[in-house]
């Protein structure tokens, strides 16, 4: 997640075999456990308040939508305290801009306490649930390849929702043919800042748009088939009655339906400052209107002391000329 989402973007490095020791040390400092109900935090000594505090928050997350309560299960998290610490267990194979790492392989999620990021609040939360919704869609479906418009889609659904104030990006580069392929983001996804925040965008949209249809409901059951059956495209079939061709191709209608011009526009920083240049100009064509109407109306008014009164020739009251 980045730019108007959060303060920074949830990678996921690649990874070899299917454990991984918790780090002794990192970057030279050593580390220690703290263990939680769900978790257990690897973390240097400093950080021992912080990841009291992510225990707790782990402990309290509402069951991710379309699992079983508990998964992801015997998930371990690192509170990386440097860069350098960061790039160390991740292989430093992520983006500059990231804000989390999850590795479902390892079953561990990766968060940064020393580069100004807020890891108990705010974006920080967000990233954290995030991940955390990683480690569970996988390690319910196990070994199986899950496309990476869906697997992103899902753990920013699950991490907040689809930020509908950022949809007028995405229905611009529908509407100029540049939003990528689900196809794409499966074989690619984007290192590049801008083009990753459309990724995000993209893929959660379109998740939001299929829970839309079905709810938590037809989510659970389509986890359920593609685990059983194995198939993707098989699975979303039947569950959702439409091939991943089709689906693509109504959620582009959607999206160029649902979040028109006049929703682009309303949310973009041009249309505001010609709102506010026609009520400028509104307002000082009134300003212009009252004064020559108070003009007029003083041209009509008799003055405090007209050329023809003379007070000298006045004659008083009662006295004969």
């Amino acid at each position: 997640m980045l730019g108007s989402f959060t303060s920074g973007a949830a990678g996921h490095a690649a990874a070899q075999g299917t454990e991984r020791p918790l780090p002794d040390t990192l970057d030279g400092v050593a580390y220690v456990t703290t263990a939680s109900a769900r978790a257990m935090i690897r973390h240097a000594e400093a950080d021992q308040r912080v990841a009291q505090r992510v225990g707790e928050l782990i402990d309290a997350f509402a069951p991710l939508p379309g699992l079983p309560p508990g998964m992801p299960e015997g998930a371990h998290v690192v509170l990386a305290h440097s860069p350098n610490a960061f790039d160390q267990i991740t292989g430093g194979v992520v983006p500059e801009w990231r804000a989390g790492v999850a590795i479902p392989a390892w079953n561990t999620l990766v968060m940064p306490t020393g580069e100004g990021v807020r890891v108990v609040d705010g974006e920080g939360l967000r990233t954290l649930r995030h991940e955390w919704a990683h480690l569970g869609l996988s390690g319910y479906l196990g070994d199986l390849r899950i496309p990476r418009w869906f697997n992103e889609g899902y753990a920013q659904w699950a991490s907040g929702g689809f930020d509908a104030a950022g949809a007028w990006r995405l229905r611009i580069l529908i509407a100029l043919g540049r939003a990528p392929e689900m196809e794409d983001l499966t074989l690619r996804w984007p290192t590049d800042r801008e083009e990753a925040r459309t990724a995000y965008l993209l893929a959660a949209s379109a998740v939001t748009y299929v829970l839309e249809a079905g709810g938590e409901a037809g989510l659970a059951m389509f986890l359920e088939r593609w685990r059983a059956d194995r198939s993707f495209d098989d699975a979303f079939r039947e569950t959702f009655g439409v091939t991943m061709g089709q689906f693509e191709e109504d959620w582009r209608r959607h999206v160029r339906q649902r979040y028109g011009w006049l929703f682009v526009l309303s949310h973009s920083a041009v249309f505001w400052l010609l709102l506010a240049l026609v009520l400028l100009f509104m307002v000082r064509g009134r300003q212009r209107r009252n004064r020559e109407t108070m003009a007029r109306l003083r041209a009509g008014e008799l003055p405090d002391a007209p050329a023809w009164w003379d007070p000298d020739s006045v004659d008083p009251v009662g006295e004969e000329s």
